[in-house]
């Protein structure tokens, strides 16, 4: 029992610490920022209907 604790703490323990990696040099929004040009290519492509 105490081994499966510990184990879970320690999951607990380096999600939070990715988390705070994360957060600290801004990795979403260069991700983001990074996958933005493909992205926009695919939904220029979409037909629109524009019927008003």
């Amino acid at each position: 029992m105490i081994k499966i604790l510990l184990i879970i703490a320690i999951v607990l323990v380096s999600l939070f610490i990715l988390s705070l990696i994360v957060y600290f040099f801004n990795l979403d929004m260069k991700l983001t920022s990074a996958i933005q040009p493909l992205l926009a290519k695919h939904y220029d492509k979409i037909k629109r209907d524009r019927k008003i």
